[in-house]
């Protein structure tokens, strides 16, 4: 006789059961596949995060002003998950246009939102700021033209690159199979003694596992696209949350110039 076996009883979750503290609402690159997984490894319990992709790079790449009607459009969307904090988060968009760029790229997400809204450019100028960093070396993996668009942003806002290095890796695919240990390796050789901090560029790579152990090679705070966003954006929230493993960042509060 063939076995049987009981159903699997599935919990369904009646709204109000569930204890949200707060909703983290993303844009990301379509090309992204680690920003959901990290961000949902390493965000506090009771922070949800919601996502929405666009094709913003590579081959979709355009020019910062003309994805702006798109990035409204997106906004809308994460603002019906009642997000609490939205954030356009792409490095290398959200740098490519100076400050400028960025404050048009806030401008616009504010017409769509009565939410709280960032940019992983934004949040990495407040990281600085509460680490107190104006010299640091930058790794990332692109080419270089994008790489030194990032230089130019950093210096608009008042932070040194003393020492860089682009990748130019060839595309998203080659960024995420870039191994955590790579990451950690290569930040350890490329650091240079008259920096004030690390910064591991880009939402798409192996970094955020490495923050915490990078730092104590280091002895020097290490800042990382999506550990930036996920701290300030928890800020933003108004919660207090420190994560283990992500280093210094975590400990601190959100500077009033930011």
């Amino acid at each position: 006789m063939p076995l049987i076996r009981e159903p699997e009883v599935v919990q369904v979750y009646a709204p109000g059961m569930l204890n949200v503290r707060a909703r983290i609402g993303l844009i990301i690159p379509s090309s992204n596949r680690l920003t959901e997984p990290q961000m949902r490894r390493y965000a506090p319990e009771g922070v949800e995060v919601h996502v929405t992709r666009l094709r913003m790079t590579g081959p979709s790449h355009v020019p910062l002003a003309e994805l702006m009607p798109r990035v409204e459009e997106a906004v809308g969307a994460l603002d019906d998950a009642r997000c609490d904090t939205i954030v356009f988060h792409c490095t290398a968009s959200s740098m490519e246009a100076g400050l400028a760029g960025e404050k048009l790229v806030l401008d616009t997400m504010r017409r769509a939102t009565s939410s709280q809204v960032a940019t992983t450019a934004s949040a990495a100028q407040a990281a600085f700021e509460a680490l107190r960093v104006r010299r640091i070396v930058l790794l990332s993996p692109y080419i270089r033209a994008t790489h030194e668009h990032e230089i130019t942003f950093l210096a608009e806002a008042g932070i040194e690159v003393v020492h860089d290095r682009a990748l130019e890796l060839d595309g998203s695919d080659a960024y995420i199979e870039m191994p955590p240990a790579e990451w950690l390796r290569l930040g350890e050789a490329e650091m240079r003694q008259d920096a004030d901090a690390m910064f591991l560029s880009c939402t798409n790579i192996q970094s955020l596992p490495i923050v915490g152990e990078l730092e104590e090679r280091l002895g020097k705070p290490v800042v990382t696209s999506n550990q930036a966003v996920l701290w300030y954006a928890l800020r933003l929230c108004g919660l207090e949350d420190q994560v283990a493993g992500l280093g210094r960042l975590m400990r601190l509060g959100v500077p009033a110039l930011a």
